[in-house]
């Protein structure tokens, strides 16, 4: 079950770094749009870690 709540978090992460981004367009903020693609890039990661937890564990 754990690694379902670490999807989950890894899936609100990249959420909020697409809505970084959004605003960083939005305001032509360059160092916004890079914090945005890099929170997304993290939330990736640990979704990709949470589904090989998963797979590793039977579930």
């Amino acid at each position: 079950m754990g690694s379902a709540k670490e999807t989950l978090k890894a899936k609100a992460r990249q959420l909020k770094g697409k809505m970084t981004e959004a605003n960083g367009i939005a305001l032509d903020n360059d160092r916004m749009r890079a914090e945005g693609r890099s929170e997304q890039m993290r939330g990736k990661a640990q979704e990709r870690a949470a589904k090989q937890a998963r797979k590793s564990s039977g579930h």
